[in-house]
């Protein structure tokens, strides 16, 4: 069961207690004992900022407020320690904790964050050791915080955990087919409608870019259609997000080189999770804004009749593409989606890929590359959530001097550029199918981690969830 998030002022008696506090506060606390607070007082004046009591029936961990250059910065310490409680209410094999702000700052919801992500395990395919953390349930119990908002945020952490498991599940157990039933699945769950187009309505419709990456394989693509419009949309032209669905990539004949290059690249979805994430999080959440996904899927294989090195394609727009590298596939897919999405005269629409080892090698796996055509406003905005929930953005340009690497002899584009500024040719290629305000985000640093990094843990992430769905909240409101 996933853990449950949930507001309730009640304090329940004997339950585990987590106090968050300023340092110069310890005195403040009239849940403590006497000889309680004379231990926390000593605590606070040697600079602990993790305080452990042992009642025996229950327990009380007493967190302290980091000092931060920013509040975005002492809300993210938050989440950290979140993680770090966690490693304790597992010793403890806590099943539940109670949080209660001292600050009155909402710095329970940034504590409350971390825990309930920490928390995620992924034991679909294990049938032992599994070793299931204990804690299953994390109350806030705030008067100052609105009950509305914690439920807004449980919503928005099962979409991550929604969207990790999605990019966890094996190739084994996902082909593009298996990959719609999954999220049709979540539509239903959420509250959400999908069309799952098959190959017959994907050739209808000209996307030669999906088909190419297609070839290769044994499996279909699918192309799958995912809608959010309540009755009060804001918005009259949607928002429209667009994620790479390549459920395994192998390379396809420009294969990848061994070992590790193609072990883990069952998380080459991870762009079209985290589009599902949002959708799920806005129908969770009734968010009053249109918002169409759209998830080009496929495998990416070798097989006999693949797209081979030199050949030509015709995209959905019409535009002919020499494709020179079938391992650069995902911008092929995404550029039918992109130029599908301007049916919809979008508002603004982003899409989410892991496409390139370079935008891993310029920013590592602390923050997502993007570029686009939407303007240095909504560049701004989405940095400015970026920092307020820790996944941070990094814009690059879109210079035209770039477009220069695309050129073909044949073909109106190549699908690759030079070996410099590799993400920032792919962007350049996919803007070829745009004409509508666009923002691209390359998380292939990001989404999928080989070693435990506090709160985002170790393989899937689920980044872009919190960030597109908190930006998307605040253009509802």
């Amino acid at each position: 069961m996933p853990t449950q998030l949930k507001y309730d002022t009640s304090l329940a008696k004997n339950t585990d207690l987590a106090l968050i506090i300023a340092a110069d506060k310890g005195t403040e606390l009239q849940e403590l004992q006497p000889e309680e607070q004379n231990y926390v007082q000593q605590q606070l004046q040697q600079e602990a900022k993790f305080i452990y009591l042992n009642r025996y029936s229950h327990r009380v961990y007493i967190v302290v407020t980091p000092d931060s250059k920013s509040e975005d910065l002492k809300n993210e310490a938050l989440r950290q320690a979140g993680h770090s409680l966690l490693k304790q209410l597992k010793t403890d094999k806590s099943e539940s904790l109670t949080i209660v702000d001292k600050t009155n700052s909402n710095a329970s919801l940034y504590l409350a964050e971390g825990l309930y992500l920490s928390n995620y395990q992924y034991f679909k395919h294990k049938t032992k050791d599994t070793k299931e953390t204990t804690l299953k349930t994390i109350t806030i119990a705030d008067e100052t915080i609105d009950g509305q908002k914690v439920q807004e945020l449980a919503n928005v952490l099962e979409a991550v955990y929604k969207t990790r498991s999605l990019i966890n599940e094996p190739h084994s157990h996902q082909s593009a087919s298996q990959f719609s039933e999954q999220l049709i699945e979540l539509a239903n769950e959420a509250g959400f409608s999908i069309d799952v187009l098959d190959e017959i309505k994907i050739q209808s419709l000209k996307m030669g870019g999906l088909l190419a990456v297609n070839q290769g394989s044994e499996e279909p693509a699918t192309f799958n259609i995912l809608e959010w419009k309540p009755e009060n949309a804001k918005n009259s032209k949607p928002y429209v997000l667009v994620g790479k669905g390549v459920v395994y990539d192998t390379g396809g004949l420009s294969i990848k080189p061994t070992p590790m290059s193609m072990d883990y690249m069952k998380s080459d979805m991870a762009g079209a999770a985290a589009v599902t994430g949002v959708l799920y999080a806005a129908a969770k959440n009734n968010l009053p804004l249109h918002i169409i996904g759209l998830i080009p899927a496929t495998d990416n294989r070798p097989g006999g009749q693949a797209v081979a090195p030199g050949d030509v394609i015709t995209m959905h727009s019409g535009l002919t593409v020499e494709v020179l590298n079938t391992d650069a596939e995902g911008r092929l897919i995404l550029a039918d989606a992109l130029s599908f999405a301007k049916k919809y005269n979008p508002e603004l629409v982003i899409d989410l890929a892991t496409l390139t080892g370079s935008a891993m090698r310029a920013l590592g796996k602390e923050a997502l590359a993007a570029m686009g055509t939407a303007g240095d406003e909504v560049m701004a905005d989405l940095k400015k959530v970026g920092n307020k929930v820790h996944e941070r953005v990094v814009d690059f340009p879109l210079y035209d001097e770039y477009k220069k690497q695309l050129e073909s002899d044949i073909a109106d584009l190549k699908n690759i550029g030079g070996a410099d500024a590799g993400h920032i040719t792919a962007g350049k290629f996919l803007e070829a199918f745009t004409d509508y305000p666009w923002v691209h985000f390359d998380i292939a640093g990001t989404a999928y981690l080989h070693a435990e990094d506090s709160y985002r843990g170790k393989l899937a992430t689920g980044t872009g969830v919190r960030l597109v769905y908190t930006y998307l909240s605040e253009q509802a409101k």
